[in-house]
């Protein structure tokens, strides 16, 4: 009886035990084994054309000895088409990798599916790379239903130019950086009769630009009008504001832009070329002195090969990065902006299987400095050696330097690390001395001054639903021909214009824009 007892205890302790272990539907793979945890990471390559991280990085090592993690890292395709053709089959077949990159529209539909895992606890687990990777903004694209569905890092520079003027004609002139709406133009006018650069001759304009539009963002006449537009609240193609979300050019502001632009365009203070221009028309045009106002991308003004021709040719001029004039209700912004990111989504595999914690020590450990260097710029002395200021350079290490073609196969996981801080910026936009006029420049310290200025959040818009051809090309060739002249610029015409454009797909367009807003936490 006494065994019977005995042989009853030992089984109730075992299941109690058991039970214990499985009350908690995330057992973490550390409790199960003191084996590496295997992480299967699909990964976005900074350089695809290199070819992929070679099997003998010291990378596996490093992460092995100090995160227990076996990482296996397979590059996705360079095409983004073909990224989501990937992706979306491995979740049909129910075999997505552990830790992967993925579209928002992708993403979406996975999630749908119940194959992604909700990471909004994973962020506690990395505060370092959390403060440095994530903001409002970035959450918000990986945002689905009010949960966070994956990590989403910065991609490329957002609030990268600025409106500039020639401080060397205000100077001439007597004139002020404009404030207003009606100081921007009397400058405007200025700079176009007053014979700002003294060469005796009516050759100058006030304003250049070109028309530089897209479907989701730059909305007619495009980003180089963004200040101007922007001084009447509507700037971009959309209006993300909830109390006026929509298409922006059905704003009552939109006709006054309109109206403003169209005075400037009669009374030729702005170069007439902008419906002709190209891109590189409009920089060969500031560089040989056509127009003293300009909107502009920091490295296109002061990278050293950019700028060198305007120095050539004015040693003494100089331009100064305004602050947006203000409208006549007080609106003022450079310009609407969006920001790309790269997604990184957890499986809801990887999640069940209790790998949550290891993914998240790997991506805390990729944001230290170890890993931020390691995976950025390789190994000091081997892919980069640090210059005075401490900033990654190539040096002399030829091949294996992080700009060499071995350098550059193990740096191609750092789109996973870079956040456009100063120092990686460093080693893009060095300070430099000019060569005529012997000025100190840095397309870096102009970035950030830009950055500083108000600009409008239009994040998200690279999602937006797009117009179909017919409906663009009715939108911008009308908007064209009011500018042009070629239909008068009225109340009662422009009363029409929007009721045939509403007829032509526009409300509709419209329409499915703001519930889209709404369907994707936009406003």
């Amino acid at each position: 009886m006494k065994k019977l007892l005995t042989i009853l205890c030992l089984v109730l302790i075992s299941t109690s035990f058991v039970f214990a272990q499985g009350g908690n539907e995330k057992t973490t793979v550390a409790q199960k084994s003191n084996e590496p945890v295997t992480i299967d990471l699909w990964y976005g390559a900074a350089v695809t054309e290199a070819g992929p991280v070679p099997s003998d990085w010291v990378g596996y090592q490093i992460i092995k000895d100090k995160l227990n993690i076996d990482l296996k890292l397979t590059a996705l395709p360079s095409n983004d088409a073909d990224q989501d053709v990937k992706i979306q089959a491995a979740g049909a077949a129910n075999n997505l990798p552990d830790l992967f990159m993925v579209s928002r529209k992708v993403l979406t539909n996975l999630v749908k599916q119940g194959l992604v895992a909700n990471v909004d606890s994973y962020y506690a687990q990395m505060p370092n790379r959390t403060a440095i990777q994530y903001d409002s903004d970035s959450m918000k694209q990986s945002t689905i239903n009010g949960h966070s569905y994956g990590f989403a890092s910065p991609g490329s520079i957002a609030k990268n130019e600025g409106l500039l003027i020639r401080k060397d004609w205000l100077d001439k002139l007597g004139l002020a950086v404009p404030t207003t709406a009606d100081e921007f133009f009397a400058v405007c006018k200025a700079f176009t009769t007053q014979d700002p650069d003294g060469n005796g001759k009516n050759d100058t304009y006030g304003f250049g630009g070109y028309v530089e539009v897209d479907a989701t963002l730059r909305g007619y006449p495009g980003a180089r009008f963004f200040p101007i537009m922007g001084a009447f609240g509507v700037d971009g193609l959309w209006s993300f504001d909830s109390a006026t979300a929509g298409l922006n050019v059905y704003k009552p502001e939109f006709y006054d832009f309109m109206v403003y632009l169209k005075q400037m365009c009669d009374e030729g203070v702005i170069d007439p070329n902008w419906l002709s221009y190209k891109k590189d028309d409009f920089r060969a045009a500031w560089k040989q002195g056509k127009f003293g106002i300009m909107k502009e991308q920091n490295a296109a003004f002061a990278a050293s090969s950019n700028y060198a021709p305007f120095d050539k040719n004015f040693p003494e001029g100089s331009w100064v990065i305004c602050d947006p004039f203000k409208g006549p209700n007080g609106d003022a912004s450079i310009g609407a902006f969006d920001m790309n990111f790269r997604i990184y989504a957890v499986s809801t595999t990887a999640d069940k299987a209790g790998k949550g914690d290891a993914i998240a020590r790997l991506l805390e450990w990729m944001s230290s400095e170890e890993g931020y260097f390691l995976l950025g710029w390789g190994v000091e002395g081997v892919n980069f050696v640090k210059d005075a200021n401490g900033i990654p350079v190539a040096g002399d290490l030829g091949d294996k330097a992080f700009t060499g073609s071995v350098g550059q196969t193990v740096t191609q996981l750092r789109n996973m690390v870079f956040y456009n801080g100063d120092t990686e910026l460093a080693s893009r936009y060095p300070t430099y001395i000019t060569a005529t006029s012997g000025k100190e420049m840095s397309a870096l310290k102009v970035l950030r001054e830009m950055q500083s200025k108000t600009w409008t959040n239009n994040v998200g818009a690279g999602t937006m639903p797009t117009a179909n051809a017919d409906v663009k090309r009715f939108y911008e060739q009308s908007l064209a021909e009011f500018l042009t002249g070629k239909t008068a610029l009225t109340q009662a015409n422009w009363a029409k214009f929007i009721t045939e454009f509403n007829n032509v797909g526009g409300k509709t367009w419209n329409d499915q824009g703001v519930a889209y807003m709404k369907e994707n936490n936009l406003i």
